[in-house]
């Protein structure tokens, strides 16, 4: 007679002959067939490898990602300043770079002395007036009308962005055929009207003007984008309650729109300052073969043309680096201002 035995205890007695004890290797197929050994704890090591490489990849990844940025600006940003800066305090020349003599503070003492500086820089300053008042008023009109719905808007947006896309070079040469003194066509419609033909380039009123079209051209439409992206974002309901109070168009443009800019038409008026103030290819082209000094008399020479004539043409690099850097601090007292009056827009908002 058999004893009785329980189908409990059948399948606990089973499974504990099935299951291997903690110090015994687990056989495991691979894709051959073959069993392969492998331990417990090899599982939990490659679970924690992956962990730590997970949290290394998402602690360090960004950074490995923004370093080709931060490596060519120190290449071709921090040292190039460092380095002009070292070269302002030193007489050296272009030809000769390694060879430099301490003077400390002498490059930046001429510059105070130096007629031709305070020259360019009045010259710089007339420039970007003459340039960046047209140009920002030319730019919120334009926008101002394609804010509204036009047909074809999308080409007419293209279109305007064109001359910033063009090369300066290409730009400047083709205003200088239209500035030319003798078969020029600005020329040719003054005289057709009876009011005589004009030496541009002679001039200093004339020569900065025409250089100030120049610039004029190339930028209009690049401003004109920007105020129309902030005219968009204004809200509808400014126009409409201003519509209801029976404001026309020019009333909601001036009492609506022009508030509603005036961050942007600050960081437009800051932006084209410190173009103004670095104002180079469209001068130098225009004045021909000696486009560095600017005109004859000068008439029209900016920093950064007097900066390019003293470092490349009489090799004197420590000045052109005193230049470089009054330059730079010119801008920082432009983006001094321009934090100031930001500060104060935000206080009155």
């Amino acid at each position: 007679m058999r004893p009785y035995t329980d189908q409990s205890d059948l399948s606990d007695r089973s499974e504990q002959a099935a299951s291997p004890s903690a110090g015994d290797a687990v056989p495991a197929a691979n894709r051959r067939g073959t069993v392969a050994v492998e331990r417990p704890g090899g599982t939990d090591r490659r679970r924690v490898w992956r962990s730590r490489r997970y949290r290394w990849d998402t602690k360090y990844s960004p950074y490995a990602f923004v370093a080709p940025f931060f490596v060519f600006f120190a290449a071709f940003g921090v040292f190039p300043l460092l380095y002009t800066g070292w070269s302002s305090l030193h007489r050296v020349s272009l030809s000769a770079p390694n060879d430099m003599q301490w003077v400390g503070l002498h490059n930046y003492t001429r510059l105070l002395e130096d007629e031709f500086f305070w020259n360019a820089l009045r010259n710089t300053f007339t420039i970007g007036i003459i340039s960046t008042v047209p140009q920002l008023l030319m730019a919120l009109g334009i926008a101002h009308l394609l804010n509204y719905r036009l047909r074809a808007s999308g080409f007419f947006r293209v279109a305007i962005l064109t001359p910033y896309a063009t090369s300066v070079a290409a730009a400047t040469l083709v205003f200088v055929l239209l500035f030319g003194r003798d078969y020029g066509m600005i020329n040719w419609a003054l005289d057709a009207v009876g009011l005589g033909k004009v030496d541009w380039q002679s001039g200093t009123l004339s020569s900065q003007v025409a250089v100030s079209t120049i610039v004029i051209w190339r930028w209009t439409g690049y401003n004109a984008l920007i105020y129309l992206a902030a005219m968009q974002a204004v809200p509808n309901d400014l126009y409409e309650s201003a519509a209801l109070d029976g404001a026309t168009r020019w009333q909601q443009f001036i009492h609506v729109t022009i508030p509603s800019l005036r961050p942007t038409i600050l960081f437009t008026v800051v932006v084209s300052t410190i173009g103004a103030t670095q104002l180079f290819g469209e001068p130098l082209l225009f004045g021909g073969a000696g486009g560095q000094k600017g005109g004859a008399s000068h008439q029209f020479q900016t920093l950064g043309l007097y900066l390019y004539e003293q470092g490349w043409f009489n090799f004197h690099l420590g000045r052109a680096s005193a230049i470089a850097w009054a330059m730079f601090l010119i801008l920082l007292i432009v983006a001094g201002v321009y934090l100031l009056i930001a500060r104060r827009l935000r206080k009155s908002e």
